[in-house]
């Protein structure tokens, strides 16, 4: 028997005999770029999801902190009803199986971002970072990132290399641009397939288990150049904007809209870097394919920004002389 099937085993035999939960209907309701997956579970009273987060690849009690934590906060993330901490279960809440990614078109988009939008202020005008017990998006957390693209993209899945120095001057550009802004709680992940099309207080916001304090545009960047669906720059520059001044509406933010565009593009282009990593990682490493169609977006976004600024002129010669050629070949 496979560890999976044990695993499901072990998922109902605390759903039946530990909660006394009479099971109508288990099913798969999603997995991620993680070892966690999801079920859905029917009840006669009611739909539930399970996460199943295996240990000691998982660790469920990060999703439980930080759920605490924005649950004060107002944002609208799933009700942990019931948890086994030893065994990686968790009981939640339903947010039903529509994401914005699934809906997205440009008939609604305007709608559904400014819902997301209007989630995001929530998180970070509510979420008193003084006290929180959150980990901080520092130097090397911000380096450790980075690496993932050198070794997984550029190392492994193109088998290329970069210029020590090129690499060294880029990353310093990057990390010397996220940590000169504000600070806020920084959900991490916050894009199209992590916000959930709710009838009630939409978006539901999901996968929120790596929360930092961070850079204030990190989340921000992270939903309007989202690695899984791209709109027109201009638009993304009107959203980008109405939201730059909210934020100095609200107090949390004193700087020109020049500066905190640069701080965007840069935050931006850091965490697309990662991306591409991870998405080769998903790949090479746990022959997840699927994401290899993401990296072309993505690295667009990458070429485009470093085209822009003149401190990131050769690494945007070395992008396109090096990548994006091969990247052509590989994908």
């Amino acid at each position: 028997m496979m560890i999976e099937d044990l695993r499901i085993l072990a998922m109902r035999d605390w759903l039946e005999n530990d909660l006394l939960l009479t099971i109508l209907n288990c099913v798969p309701a999603s997995s991620d770029a993680s070892f966690r997956r999801y079920f859905r579970v029917t009840t006669p009273e009611q739909q539930y999801i399970v996460m199943d987060a295996p240990p000691p690849q998982e660790n469920v009690e990060p999703f439980i902190k930080v759920a605490t934590l924005l649950s004060g906060s107002q944002v609208n993330v799933p009700t942990i009803f019931q948890h086994n901490i030893e065994a990686g279960f968790l009981l939640l809440e339903d947010f039903g199986s529509q994401c914005f990614l699934d809906q997205l078109n440009s008939d609604n988009a305007t709608e559904l971002y400014q819902s997301a939008l209007d989630s995001l202020m929530t998180l970070q005008s509510n979420t008193a970072i003084e006290s929180s017990p959150l980990p901080h998006y520092n130097h090397a957390l911000l380096t450790r990132e980075l690496a993932i693209f050198k070794d997984w993209y550029i190392d492994q899945l193109l088998d290329s290399e970069i210029p020590d120095a090129l690499w060294q001057s880029t990353q310093n550009v990057l990390i010397a641009s996220a940590l000169e802004q504000p600070s806020v709680c920084v959900h991490r992940d916050f894009h199209s397939r992590n916000l959930m099309a709710t009838d009630k207080n939409c978006p539901g916001v999901i996968d929120f288990q790596d929360a930092v304090i961070g850079p204030i545009t990190y989340d921000l960047v992270s939903l309007l150049r989202d690695c899984y669906i791209a709109w027109p720059e201009q638009q993304v520059e009107t959203w980008m904007t109405s939201y730059y001044q909210r934020l100095v509406d609200a107090g949390l933010l004193a700087c020109t809209s020049t500066q905190f565009k640069r701080w965007f593009d840069l935050m931006g282009m850091q965490r697309h870097l990662k991306a591409i990593g991870i998405f080769s990682r998903l790949h090479l490493r746990d022959g997840k394919s699927g994401y290899l169609n993401d990296i072309p977006r993505t690295l667009n976004y990458v070429s485009r920004i470093s085209a822009s600024y003149p401190e990131l002129a050769e690494f945007s010669s070395y992008l396109n002389d090096h990548l994006m050629p091969n990247q052509r070949l590989s994908v």
